[in-house]
């Protein structure tokens, strides 16, 4: 078999790793909140701070990862950060009161911020090597690492196990379940190739984008995100106080949304492969703009179809916002070269959303209504099309990828797609 086949294959494993753990460490810190709340006594205003700490710190190591992977590579900064984020969870765990919880908490977030970076870069590389779209199930693959950890913690909450336990063991234990998905990603490459691209120009990468370009990436990723942080934060909510749903039935409006999105981020990778990034970029917006209206529409309608109306828009917009982020940073990818700065500030865009997400809708549902806010991502998923299209445009324009390697997937077969992507003629 030929040896960059195995590579690629044992490397696309590694990530399915990184990105499990990922979520799984998310998960567990999600889900331990109200324990720690508790054991703390914090309560919404000090827990909101600690929250915004961890945010406000792995948004600034997005910003500084980006140059510390084109340096190192992704390689190298997984190999540290992976196991980093693990161990950081002692921080929260072990904190004995509020403020050593609050400096602990930014720790943890660059934790979190660096793997997320360097995990993504990583899986361009190994796309790039296969030479058909392999991302989204990455993504698919992280939300179920999410429900693995919460359901780990309410399991080990009913056997009366405390919570602050089961992350002091996942703090010891997570560090090295990263070691053999590490050992599994791409090796480095020798000198000379990171020195210049497979064209012969230098391998600038990530900074040979251009700053209006990748604003213009950062804008569909915002976008994507903030949308997908309103589902979050607002379904459940939207059917309780607005439809006026049982308290037993509004959790359903976003667990329809998340198996949505999980689902075809898992699924999405062949759809991809047959549209294009620009046909699956439009499709996204469309489909996400379509379910906002239709949450939107739902107070609207009559009382026996309104829930079902609802339910109908959240799974629309779960769809359509479950391929935003795997086709953008495929995008940053198939630019060629370097992608870690690229890649950061994508990111950190995205990140961006989250963040003002749940305190702007917040802001106007306090002062208009939740139906005025959900206005807000409502356009915004509009914005996921109208920005993403002509930016992918742009960067496929201009790609430097070379066709897959000869014995990959993809390889000698590929042919392009009308929007100029590589795409393999047979799996």
């Amino acid at each position: 078999m030929n040896k960059s086949l195995i590579q690629a294959r044992r490397a696309r494993v590694g990530v399915f790793g990184f990105f499990f753990l990922a979520g799984f460490v998310m998960g567990l810190w999600a889900a331990g909140l109200p324990s720690l709340n508790d054991r703390l006594a914090l309560g919404p205003a000090r827990l909101g701070s600690v929250l915004l700490l961890i945010s406000g710190g792995a948004l600034v190591s997005m910003l500084a990862a980006g140059p510390l992977v084109d340096r190192w590579s992704s390689r190298r900064v997984c190999w540290f950060a992976g196991p980093f984020s693990g161990l950081v969870l002692l921080g929260p765990a072990l904190a004995p009161s509020y403020w050593s919880l609050a400096a602990l908490a930014v720790l943890f977030g660059i934790g979190l911020g660096v793997t997320e970076v360097a995990m993504n870069a990583h899986s361009v590389e190994v796309e790039r090597r296969y030479g058909r779209p392999i991302i989204s199930a990455f993504h698919g693959v992280w939300s179920l690492g999410g429900a693995a950890g919460g359901g780990l913690t309410s399991l080990a909450l009913q056997g009366g196990l405390d919570a602050q336990w089961l992350l002091i063991a996942a703090a010891i234990v997570v560090p090295f379940l990263y070691l053999p998905a590490a050992y599994l990603l791409l090796p480095d490459p020798p000198a000379h190739e990171s020195a210049t691209s497979t064209t012969g120009a230098p391998a600038t990468g990530g900074s040979s984008l251009r700053w209006g370009l990748i604003a213009l990436l950062g804008l569909a990723a915002f976008a994507g995100h903030l949308s997908e942080g309103a589902a979050i934060d607002w379904a459940a909510l939207h059917a309780r106080w607005v439809l006026e749903t049982d308290p037993a039935v509004a959790p359903l409006a976003y667990t329809i949304f998340s198996v949505a999105m999980t689902t075809f981020r898992l699924l999405g990778d062949p759809i991809r492969g047959r549209l294009g990034s620009v046909r699956t970029i439009q499709l996204a917006g469309v489909l996400a703009t379509l379910g906002y209206v239709l949450v939107l529409l739902s107070p609207l309608v009559g009382e026996t179809l309104r829930v079902a109306c609802a339910w109908t828009g959240w799974a629309l917009a779960g769809v359509g916002l479950a391929t935003v982020v795997p086709v953008l940073f495929s995008a940053v990818g198939a630019a060629g070269g370097r992608v870690g700065r690229a890649l950061a500030m994508v990111t950190a865009f995205g990140y961006s959303g989250l963040l003002l997400g749940p305190a702007v809708l917040g802001f106007v549902a306090e002062h208009a209504s939740l139906p005025v806010a959900l206005f807000i991502p409502a356009a915004l998923a509009a914005v996921v099309t109208l920005a993403g299209s002509p930016a992918i445009r742009a960067l496929l324009r201009h790609s430097t990828t070379p066709p897959a390697d000869p014995g990959l997937p993809g390889g000698p077969a590929a042919t392009p797609v009308p929007d100029g992507e590589p795409q393999p003629a047979r799996d």
